[in-house]
């Protein structure tokens, strides 16, 4: 039986593989780790974009610490994150469990649901928003039709924050869309057998749904709270961090030092606990998680 031989235009030699890749490598050099390690140094340099950079160790996070911006803008972003993540995760699962079923125009009511996710915090997105919650907008004209009191929604620090947290809550199309692929996989085998077995709704969903789509929801829940501690896009454009600042999140103080104080030296450090926070935060919930496992947990 005779050979057939395959010529490879690429060549076989032993640096081929890495001459391939060398623009990937070079790119990944040039646009992310210099500027990842750039931005370390700079986190300790005193710099305001003006004379050069000199270099002050710690003393950036130091007085970051005993900085009240700095402080508000953490404990914002956490209940910010605590706020939302939970939300929009039930209303994401909810509706994904809903468009699972055999109903009428799902197809329809998946895109339609998802749009919102591709238009995010942008311009029209913001105005409409501003539309429905100013003082004589829509929500609180519906409002006084059935009688109730106008709400300051600006002017009241509990509404601001509900504001923003309605806003990313609407846009929970993607996390809709992950939920619904894991739904999917599930075998249809075991509904119908629990419901043989006389099993209902509610317990099939606690039995069999959330058992079987653990893993799902866990990154789903790492990708939000990555996402609600590295806000900025709503609050900016929405409140600006008002009132009282009691929307100032730690993504605006970063803005601010650089942009608007010409700290670049701040920013940078501040940009560096952000990603500590976050990789702490992550790391002790992939803990829990493998702790959860290897106790054979839901």
């Amino acid at each position: 039986m005779s050979k057939r031989i395959y010529n490879n235009p690429v060549g076989t030699g032993k640096y081929t593989g890495l001459l391939l890749i060398l623009p990937f490598i070079a790119g990944f050099a040039v646009f992310t780790l210099y500027p990842f390690l750039f931005s370390f140094f700079m986190g300790m340099t005193d710099y305001n974009n003006i004379r050069p950079p000199e270099f002050v160790g710690l003393e950036n996070y130091k007085s970051l610490l005993k900085n009240r911006d700095f402080v508000k803008a953490v404990k914002v972003t956490f209940r910010y994150a605590l706020i939302l993540v939970p939300l929009k995760l039930l209303f994401s699962l909810a509706v994904a469990v809903i468009l699972s079923m055999e109903i009428k125009f799902r197809g329809f009511f998946r895109t339609a649901f998802y749009i919102p996710s591709i238009l995010g915090a942008n311009l029209a997105t913001v105005i409409m928003w501003q539309y429905i919650f100013r003082s004589d907008g829509l929500l609180n004209q519906f409002m006084s039709v059935f009688g109730l009191p106008r709400l300051s929604w600006y002017g009241d620090s509990r509404l601001a924050v509900l504001i923003i947290v309605l806003l990313r809550l609407w846009e929970f199309g993607s996390t809709m869309l992950i939920f619904l692929n894991a739904l999917n996989e599930i075998p249809k085998e075991l509904y119908e057998s629990a419901k043989v077995d006389g099993c209902g709704g509610v317990r099939r969903l606690f039995l069999i749904t959330l058992p079987m789509i653990k893993d799902t929801l866990f990154i789903n829940l790492v990708l939000q709270t990555i996402s609600a501690f590295q806000e900025f896009n709503a609050p900016y454009m929405l409140t600006g961090g008002n009132p009282v600042k009691s929307t100032y999140t730690v993504g605006m103080l970063i803005y601010d030092e650089m942009f608007t104080y010409s700290e670049a030296g701040t920013a940078n450090a501040v940009s560096w606990l952000l990603f500590t926070g976050i990789a702490v935060t992550v790391s002790v919930m992939f803990a829990f998680d493998r702790r959860r496992k290897e106790k054979g947990g839901i």
